[in-house]
């Protein structure tokens, strides 16, 4: 809950202790409070006479492996940098301390009341509000102070230290200066046909390499899966759907779609009166039962003069158009049909609809199929899901689930916590093989939802740990290694040979690739080429030479110009800003350092 009071009370690294008793109270219960504020539990450090104990580590590892920032097979090593990390926020809060770093009763009020997360919707700080947030996350008031007073003060001598340091105004200049410079220059990519004569790569080259990177060769930790689905649509397949069903389907859809119509209107109120409109229109209703066309019908009898030329026709409606009345007559009615008297506001009608938007059903057949297939297996569906949630938790196997159930029980081959292909690279699927009730404790697990129409429950058959693969399974993936590692070596041999004679005023056929007025920005040139065309001497009459890697390649660079470039005043305060940070931060860095060198710690 007091996740963004930890947010807003930390910088440069500082953790802030709230958030570690939030998330202590989440792990290990209240009386881990105890333990954090007592210094009870093992000790795993002590830092000048303090101690750290296993509860504050492991509390702290806990937290970096639920927010999802560290991933579970790294908990061994993430263990030495949280306590490397704790270590480093005790030597800077005993300096602080030492150093005289102090927060007034008052400085800390403000800090309290000025935080979001205890006022109310006008932004005034709320004292019930206050108390009832940290009571529910395991705090009194007094706890709360105290732990924002410790992180304060760090903050106090980190921003001290930051703003202690400065750039001189001719420092700033010459900063500007290289910055805004630009550098044309050429370059040119060696290969493998410029070597005096190809590599050649021993068993003894594999077998050296090999030892040095094995953990590059390793196979992580792998699963096979024995799993069933339940799929609705597999279900689905298997119902038969007959074209009444169909037929009626798409007529229903129908009902709602646009539509193109057609009418035959008699007017009222005028030299005629309603009875003899309807009687008009029923007389149209007889000829159209003997089997008149419509479209002549509406030519002779219609009193629409803008639709009686073209057969009656409106042209394609949506519902809402002519109103409720018409609406219920064009839309209660299907192709080709025509519907009793309607009466609107400007007389009484006969509709026809002549055409849907939307496909025939010939085009829909398919798809209304499994629609209705679905429908009418989704009882069974359910039924057979909750059956396999029964079976699967009480069952000590997945073999006897697929049989009572008619499933097919399908078995994966070796997959890593990447997960595999098809169903097996579903969201949730890996995080639930390698969870610890299916993996350790080798349950069945729960059912996982891959997605509407399919459930899933699996198992782990076989489990293998990470290893190291032997050298025979992995020979020419280190072979290729090697013969690149070795080539790479042997071009760099090559241009600095080049470069010296470069240097020396000969010169060689090379082709070469210009690029023009490049800044330090680039993106003219690979960035390692640019790089080293930037960390060359400005040029005299003649050019510069040097070489860069970039990746596998080794590349000849020959610097021709230097200019000054264009003024920039946004980039150049960018940098001066960039600039203060990092001379800020290496004033911090610097700080740590001694304080561990003159520190007393043990672990």
């Amino acid at each position: 809950m007091l996740q963004s009071i930890r947010d807003r009370s930390r910088s440069w690294g500082a953790k802030i202790i709230i958030g570690a008793v939030v998330v202590t109270m989440a792990l290990f219960g209240v009386e881990s409070l105890v333990g954090l504020f007592g210094g009870g539990g093992d000790e795993v450090a002590k830092v000048n006479g303090q101690t750290i104990t296993r509860q504050e580590l492991e509390m702290e590892v806990q937290r970096a492996i639920r927010s999802g920032q560290v991933p579970p097979e790294q908990e061994r090593a993430l263990r030495g940098q949280v306590l490397d990390e704790l270590i480093g926020e005790r030597l800077l809060t005993a300096f602080a301390d030492d150093g005289g770093m102090y927060l007034s009763d008052e400085q800390l009020d403000q800090v309290i009341v000025a935080l979001p997360e205890f006022q109310d919707q006008n932004g005034r700080f709320d004292a019930d509000l206050f108390r009832n947030r940290l009571a529910s996350a395991g705090f009194s008031p007094t706890t709360f102070r105290a732990a924002l007073r410790i992180d304060l003060k760090r903050q106090q001598l980190q921003q001290g230290l930051a703003a202690s340091d400065f750039t001189l105004e001719n420092e700033q200049e010459i900063l500007a200066a290289l910055q805004r410079q630009t550098r044309s220059f050429r370059y040119h990519v060696l290969t493998t046909d410029d070597l005096p004569e190809p590599v050649e790569v021993s068993e003894q080259d594999l077998v050296v390499y090999y030892e040095a990177n094995a953990e590059r060769y390793q196979r992580p930790e792998q699963v096979r899966l024995e799993y069933v689905i339940v799929d609705r649509q597999e279900m689905a397949e298997q119902v038969d759907v007959g074209d009444e069903a169909i037929r009626d389907a798409w007529e229903e859809r129908g009902r709602d779609a646009d539509r193109r119509v057609s009418h035959i209107m008699a007017s009222f109120n005028g030299e005629r009166g309603r009875d003899e409109a309807e009687e008009r229109l029923e007389e149209v209703r007889e000829r159209l039962a003997e089997g008149e066309d419509f479209a002549d019908l509406a030519l002779r009898y219609s009193d629409d003069p803008t639709t009686a030329e073209q057969g009656g026709d409106l042209g394609m409606i949506s519902r809402g158009f002519f109103g409720q009345a018409f609406d219920d007559a064009a839309f209660g009615i299907g192709l080709g049909q025509v519907s009793g008297v309607v009466e609107t506001s400007n007389g009484l009608h006969l509709v026809k609809v002549t055409e849907l938007d939307q496909p025939p059903i010939e085009e829909m057949r398919d798809e209304l199929r499994r629609e209705l297939a679905l429908v009418e297996v989704n009882d069974v569906f359910n039924r057979r899901v909750q059956a396999l949630i029964d079976e699967s938790f009480a069952a000590d196997d997945l073999a006897s689930v697929a049989d009572g159930l008619e499933l097919s029980l399908e078995e994966s081959d070796w997959v890593s916590r990447d997960g595999g292909q098809g169903v097996l690279s579903e969201p949730g699927v890996m995080s639930e093989a390698f969870s610890e009730d299916v993996l350790v404790e080798g349950f069945n697990s729960e059912v996982i939802e891959l997605d509407e129409d399919r459930r899933m429950v699996l198992r782990v058959a076989e489990h293998r740990e990470t290893t190291v693969l032997p050298l025979d399974e992995v020979r020419d993936q280190v072979m290729a290694a090697v013969e690149r590692r070795k080539e790479r070596e042997a071009l760099l041999d090559v241009a600095r040979e080049q470069v010296e004679r470069l240097r020396g005023g000969e010169q060689l056929e090379r082709d070469w690739e210009q690029v023009e007025g490049v800044t330090r920005q680039g993106g003219q040139a690979p960035g390692a080429v640019e790089r080293a065309a930037f960390r060359l001497p400005h040029p005299g009459d003649d050019p510069v030479y040097g070489h860069a890697v970039d990746g596998e390649r080794v590349v000849l660079v020959a610097l021709d110009n230097v200019a000054e470039g264009e003024v920039d005043a946004e980039v150049e305060r960018f940098v001066a800003r960039m600039a203060e940070q990092l001379r800020a931060q290496a004033a911090i860095q610097g700080l740590q350092s001694h304080l561990r060198e003159s520190a007393e710690i043990s672990r």
